[in-house]
């Protein structure tokens, strides 16, 4: 599936989707050293940033928290990548000085948390977990001895 929002910073990133439904501070909520959210109470709580694409609804907190994201990108600690549904300064400055790639305007109650992202400009596709695709799908093998091949059939369950 592909959403389409509003380029913040344009750029192009693959990664785990790490979301939230509620905001996110960068000053006192993330940790600048290990990349870890610490704001108490967060529901991602615990987790890092590093290396994922972070899916949250918009930023707040300090303005210092562009300088937070900033400070995570020098230390190899940065998300691949920033999807907001409304971005705001804070985070839109952060990325831009980081080189985060940021799209808003995007309805990330369709993102699920763990779900792999690719990001392009814009775009984001939302690639099939291939084991829950499984799981869903009974497949039934059908030979061709001429071609030497194997051809699937997909029946529903």
């Amino acid at each position: 599936m592909m959403l389409k929002g509003r380029v913040i910073y344009s750029g192009t990133a693959e990664g785990e989707a790490l979301v939230a439904s509620h905001p996110i501070s960068f000053y006192g909520g993330v940790n600048p050293e290990s990349g870890e959210i610490i704001e108490r109470g967060h529901e991602l709580q615990g987790e890092s940033v590093s290396g994922r694409i972070l899916v949250f609804p918009y930023g707040k907190g300090s303005t210092v928290g562009s300088y937070i994201l900033y400070r995570l990108m020098k230390k190899g600690l940065a998300p691949a990548a920033i999807i907001n549904e409304k971005c705001e300064t804070i985070v839109a400055v952060g990325a831009i000085i980081s080189g985060i790639p940021c799209v808003d305007m995007v309805d990330i109650a369709k993102i699920r948390q763990g779900s792999r992202l690719r990001i392009s400009g814009a775009r984001v596709w939302l690639q099939k977990d291939q084991l829950s695709e499984f799981r869903n799908r009974a497949y039934i093998g059908h030979s061709d001895r001429k071609n030497r091949r194997r051809d699937y059939e997909r029946v529903d369950r």
